[in-house]
């Protein structure tokens, strides 16, 4: 069962640490997920995921870069909040295994609106 999807804007050789590190620290706590590197708007990656049923999309983007955060975009209200690399593969465990509501998750962390 797929429980996440990472998106990468674009085939950046910068941001291919970030994706091997957060990888690794999903996969350290069982947690399925495949790097979507395809080209295209970003909200059409969005919506292909969400048509198959993933329940949270981690984005590496140029932010990333400066300060080791992501956005998680949570599938069923489409909003974003913004997470410390260190924090979101335990995040995204407990939000899948239902220890944390997205409601709480939204409270800890700040949100994310497009292009800040």
């Amino acid at each position: 069962k797929q429980w996440y999807q990472r998106r990468v804007r674009g085939n950046n050789p910068v941001f291919v640490p970030f994706i091997e590190r957060l990888s690794a620290d999903l996969r350290k706590l069982g947690i399925p997920n495949k790097v979507d590197d395809s080209s295209g708007a970003i909200g059409r990656r969005y919506a292909r995921t969400d048509e198959i049923g993933i329940p949270f999309g981690i984005t590496v983007d140029f932010d990333t870069e400066k300060d080791e955060t992501v956005t998680v975009r949570e599938r069923n209200t489409c909003s974003q909040i913004r997470v410390p690399m260190s924090e979101v593969a335990a995040l995204i465990s407990r939000l899948c295994s239902d220890q944390l509501s997205w409601a709480d998750a939204k409270q800890s962390y700040p949100e994310f609106t497009a292009q800040q």
